[in-house]
């Protein structure tokens, strides 16, 4: 049972406030972001507790959602219920920002009034609320297939040759109604990796947990069918097919998917719903297909003037073809650097001393497979030691993949039946993400 919902902003602005029970007063907005900032971890815990009300919060889209309750309800029950909130918010408003909050307040008051009746929740899904949500979205940015600013989405099966723009995606599911009758659906599949490499380059852990999406703007489907790599298996005792395996440890589904072909063509069928949902998730455990996309030679000395020397070289061993993009080095560094120099190989890259986070930002905004950077780092240390030198390390690193994934899970076909009146429009996104990549010095 919920009392409260509201959504805050990063600085604490009052952007959403809806009290379903009244039980406790509006301070409890103030109260829950006191206690939120005056936490000094990075990771806030999810639930906390103020008298008799408990606070549970995720963050999303760089703002606080919040819920309090009084009664002993599940904690987790109320996660859920704010994660499916965040959805349904994304899926009518298009995105998760303060801008779209503030744009569509009126609409997310409609949500909240259909969602949750005196605290008790009564739906989230999107089919059974669009035929009672009446309020239209603002946009904060027209949607338009011709611009091609951002290019982020590449066709599936004869839409090879046509690319859209990566904010299609991202517009409100009732805006279908109002694109001439053209009917869009858009597959991702995205997967974070999470790597560790010894200081003497050996791959010690390399972990995979990757997710397939499907965001709907068709007003009917009766039947999506995707097809995957026919070499796909799940385990190690399921290695099938005559190419290249493409393997899994595990595999969950959502219930709406149906599984009578998948065994023996490797094909899921689903009914989309408008909106975006989660048809699959699949994890990989100590084992990458292919070499790490990322090798680090770093060299650390001490001049004669008294400076740390750190002379590092990232080497990308994606194709040629491809480019990791919005790649960002954080290398730790000895209490007590006050100053730093550097020498970059190439003009677009940048970094910067934190001296409160203690750490080097190397940023590189694209970074082309089979090619090496570098950058030679000359550091002002104060008291400067061996043993402060140990003080290095590792570094992490972050970066975005796009067209790539590290398992190798490819989407073979997406097809649409009944075949859909009108011109209709699939688009596939590949994209890894680095969820912790970590090299040891």
């Amino acid at each position: 049972m919920i009392s409260q919902v509201f959504i805050l902003s990063s600085k604490g602005d009052h952007l959403i406030y809806k009290d379903f029970r009244g039980e406790a007063g509006s301070n409890v907005v103030s109260i829950f972001y006191e206690k939120v900032t005056a936490l000094t971890g990075d990771q806030p815990p999810v639930v906390m507790t103020h008298k008799d009300l408990h606070f549970v919060h995720i963050r999303q889209g760089g703002l606080y959602w919040v819920a309090t309750t009084t009664a002993d309800s599940s904690p987790f029950t109320v996660i859920e219920f704010l994660s499916r909130l965040t959805g349904l918010v994304k899926d009518y408003c298009g995105s998760l920002s303060e801008k779209s909050v503030q744009m569509n307040f009126a609409l997310i008051y409609e949500l909240l009034d259909e969602v949750v009746d005196y605290g008790y929740i009564q739906t989230t899904s999107s089919d059974v609320l669009k035929n009672f949500i009446q309020t239209e979205a603002v946009s904060s940015r027209p949607f338009s297939l011709f611009d091609l600013s951002n290019v982020g989405l590449f066709g599936a099966e004869t839409q090879q040759s046509k690319v859209a723009p990566s904010s299609a995606a991202t517009r409100p599911i009732q805006t279908s109604r109002e694109q001439g009758g053209k009917s869009e659906i858009f597959v991702d599949v995205i997967e974070r990796m999470s790597v560790v490499i010894g200081s003497n380059g050996v791959l010690m852990k390399a972990d995979v947990e990757g997710e397939i999406r499907v965001k709907c703007y068709m007003p009917s489907c009766s039947e999506m069918r995707i097809g995957l790599n026919e070499e796909f298996s799940i385990g190690k005792s399921q290695l099938r097919g005559y190419g290249a395996a493409v393997r899994v440890d595990e595999c969950s589904f959502h219930q709406a998917v149906r599984l009578d072909e998948f065994d023996s063509h490797r094909i899921l069928r689903l009914c989309p719903s408008q909106g975006e949902q989660t048809v699959m998730q699949y994890q990989l455990t100590d084992d990458l297909p292919s070499a790490p996309p990322f090798r680090l030679f770093p060299t650390i000395e001490r001049d004669s003037g008294g400076r740390l020397l750190m002379y590092l070289k990232l080497r990308c061993d994606l194709s040629p073809k491809s480019a990791a993009i919005n790649v960002s080095a954080t290398i730790p560094v000895p209490k007590g650097s006050v100053s730093l120099s550097q020498e970059l190989s190439s003009p677009d890259q940048s970094s910067e001393l934190r001296p409160q986070s203690r750490a080097i930002i190397w940023q590189i905004p694209r970074f082309p497979g089979g090619t090496q950077l570098s950058a030679l780092f000359k550091l002002e240390v104060t008291g400067l030691s061996s043993a402060s030198m140990l003080e290095v390390g590792p570094v992490g690193l972050s970066f975005e993949l796009p067209k790539f994934t590290a398992t190798g899970l490819q989407i073979r076909f997406l097809r649409l039946s009944p075949i859909q009146p009108g011109p209709s429009q699939r688009w596939v996104r590949y994209v890894t993400h680095s969820d912790s990549y970590i090299v040891r010095i």
